[in-house]
Formats: C-alpha cells, sequence, structure tokens
C-alpha cells in the first residue's frame, strides 16, 4: 500500500485535526521561561522541566497575574502545529502552583496593586450591623458553607442570605468567582453585604483568592464586601481589598450579625434599668407633689383665715351700725305711720310708735308737741 503524500499544509492540517481529536484539552505543569509580553498583548514563554520544554503562545487575558521566570504554572489549552511557527502549545488559561511559586506570584500582584491604592484604608466602607440581606459565595458542599450558615442563622435568624454557589478551588474556581461577583452586582435588589468564604487549605487551594481577576472583582464591587479565606494566618490578596476581612468562616459570621440572644439579654438588662428609673422619678413627683400639697394647703388655709378675720372686722364694723345697737346706747327711734319721723314732721296730737332697745311705745302728741 502506498502511503499519501501530503503539502506542507495539508500535513499540518491533518496534524492538527488528529491533536484536536486525540488531545483537545491538556493540562501541563512546568517552569516558565523565556517570558515576555509582544505589543502589550501577545504573550511568548517556554514552559520546561529537567528534561524537555515547550513553546507556550496566548494573550495577556489569560495571565492570572504579574508572573516572571522561574515559576512553576499549571497550564490548560491544546497543543498547535502553525504554518509558520511551527509547534506551541496554545493557552487557554494558567495559574501558579507550589507553595514558592504561589507566595511569589501574590507578592508581585500585591505591590502592583499597592501602588494602585487597592489596599488604602480610605477605600474601605463601614458594613451596616446587622445588615438584613447578605449575597454568600463559597461552594455550597463545603464545610465553610455549612459552618457559615449554622452559626449565622443561629445568631440572627431574620437575616435574608441568597447562596451563590462557585468552586473554590481548581481552574473553575477564578471564573467562577469573578462571574458570582458580577452576577451579585447586578441583581436589581442587591443586598447589603457580599461575603466571600472557605475554609483552609494549602497554597495551591487557595490561590483563586489571590488571583488579580477576584482581587480586582472584589475591589470594584459596590455591594460593599466582607472576605473571610483559609485560617486565621492565611492571607489573600482579596481579603486585603475587601471592606472588611475576617479570619475564618465562623468569624464572619459572628462579626457580620450580633447574638440575639446577647441583644435579648441586654435588652431584658435595659428595661429594668428604665423600669428603675420610671419608678424613681415616679417616687420623686409623687413626693414633690406631697410637699406642693401641703404647701397649697397651707398656704391655702392662711389665706382663708386672712379673709375670714378681715370678714369679721368689716362684720364688727357694720354691726356697730346696726339700730340695735344705736338703742342700746339709749337712743329710740320714732315713727309715724311706720316711717321714721323728722321733727317738722310731727303735728300736735299724731300718733307716735317710739323703739327702744327692749321694748315698743305708743304715744300722742299734744298741742304743746309734748308727750
Amino acid at each position: 500500500m502506498t502511503e499519501p503524500v501530503f503539502s506542507v499544509s495539508d500535513a499540518i492540517a491533518v496534524l492538527n485535526q488528529t491533536l484536536d481529536h486525540v488531545y483537545p484539552s491538556m493540562t501541563i505543569v512546568g517552569e516558565l521561561s523565556n517570558f515576555k509580553i509582544a505589543k502589550e498583548k501577545w504573550v511568548y514563554a517556554d514552559l520546561k522541566d529537567d528534561y524537555s520544554k515547550m513553546r507556550l503562545f496566548g494573550t495577556v487575558f489569560q495571565l492570572p497575574g504579574p508572573i516572571e521566570d522561574g515559576m512553576m504554572l499549571e497550564i490548560v489549552g491544546e497543543p498547535r502545529i502553525h504554518p509558520q511557527f511551527g509547534f506551541s502549545f496554545q493557552v487557554r488559561s494558567m495559574r501558579p502552583v507550589g507553595e514558592g511559586t504561589i507566595k511569589k506570584a501574590a507578592d508581585l500582584l500585591r505591590q502592583k496593586l499597592e501602588k494602585e491604592g487597592l489596599f488604602a484604608p480610605e477605600r474601605k466602607r463601614m458594613l451596616p450591623f446587622p445588615p438584613k440581606h447578605i449575597a454568600l459565595i463559597t461552594s455550597d458542599e463545603s464545610a465553610a458553607y455549612a459552618d457559615f450558615i449554622k452559626i449565622i442563622t443561629a445568631r440572627w435568624p431574620l437575616l435574608k442570605v441568597d447562596v451563590y454557589h462557585a468552586a473554590v478551588q481548581g481552574q473553575a474556581a477564578v471564573s467562577e468567582l469573578v462571574e458570582n461577583i458580577e452576577l451579585v452586582n447586578k441583581t436589581s435588589l442587591q443586598p447589603e453585604v457580599l461575603v466571600m468564604i472557605r475554609g483552609g487549605g494549602s497554597a495551591d487551594d487557595l490561590a483563586a483568592f489571590s488571583s488579580e481577576q477576584v482581587t480586582r472583582a472584589v475591589a470594584a464591587s459596590r455591594v460593599p464586601t466582607m472576605v473571610a479565606i483559609g485560617h486565621e494566618v492565611d492571607e489573600s490578596l482579596a481579603e486585603l481589598v475587601a471592606d472588611a476581612r475576617a479570619s475564618t468562616p465562623s468569624n464572619a459570621a459572628e462579626l457580620l450579625v450580633p447574638d440575639s440572644q446577647d441583644i435579648m439579654s441586654l435588652l431584658h438588662e435595659h428595661k429594668k434599668f428604665l423600669s428603675r428609673i420610671i419608678n424613681d422619678e415616679l417616687q420623686s413627683r409623687l413626693e414633690a407633689l406631697g410637699q406642693d400639697r401641703l404647701y397649697l394647703e397651707d398656704t391655702s388655709n392662711r389665706y382663708i383665715s386672712d379673709k375670714l378675720e378681715s370678714l369679721q372686722h368689716v362684720r364688727s364694723r357694720l354691726e356697730s351700725y346696726h339700730p340695735k345697737q344705736v338703742l342700746s346706747r339709749g337712743f329710740a327711734l320714732v315713727r309715724k305711720n311706720g316711717v321714721l319721723l323728722k321733727s317738722q314732721d310731727v303735728q300736735p296730737g299724731d300718733k307716735l310708735e317710739i323703739e327702744l332697745s327692749d321694748k315698743l311705745i305708743e304715744a300722742t302728741t299734744d298741742k304743746a308737741g309734748k308727750k
């Protein structure tokens, strides 16, 4: 059987078709070397181990952040034969691997973002306390999620929690975390706080939370953010740009809301304090009213006594002018036909009534005007 003869172009096309069928995607781990960026867009580099190296090609959009030669990277992509430049590995995504490389990549990115002011304290916003509505981005299958929900529900049952599931490690983590942050910020009824949590793990497990994409997405969030990644000693760049950070997911729940039992106890103490204050005030007012009553009674009595004494003086004066009093001093009242008589009204033979203090005398005038 005669072997087919291909042109160079046909051979490259057939080989690429074969690669597409057999290896549509590959993940390769190696050390970065000869890294460079052309025209601020195209990425060229080699990925090597102790025995071999492979040419890489991609764009700056696939970079996880600042990288440099010597870093260990996990590259996802597909093998390709270019008609002009030969074999290369077309990059779809990349991430640092290995504790030393991850730390170095995070340090480079940290320096870059720090120069941009993303860690500045003045950028931080106050979180409402307690919030009524939060969005939670995490893996809903993780222990961190279970602990957070258990604690925050027990502490503050009235809180509304919208859960956004995302991978928290591996190749999919960065894109899913970023997508969910953007989704929360696009919701019509936005929550008051965006919370992102993950339990502990190795530096490789936590790497997504120090990636440039996730860190910038947290920094750009219009919804105030709280991030709690790993254990107390762990520190991610996403935590540093967040408005608030917590040492662990459980600590995040404790910082976000108060303990309702503590609030009830505090309200009970306030109630007792206010009751005591009110009772003391009422007692004080009653004592003051008692003193005022005594004062008013004393003032009223003195006023009435003074008025009675004045009335007695007036009565005595009025009684001194009463005709009975005049008669008792030897005077008499003379009436003619029931009318008090004046001397010029007396005629001889008139019948008169003479009233003394103790008796009434009838008399008749004579011709000479005598009795």
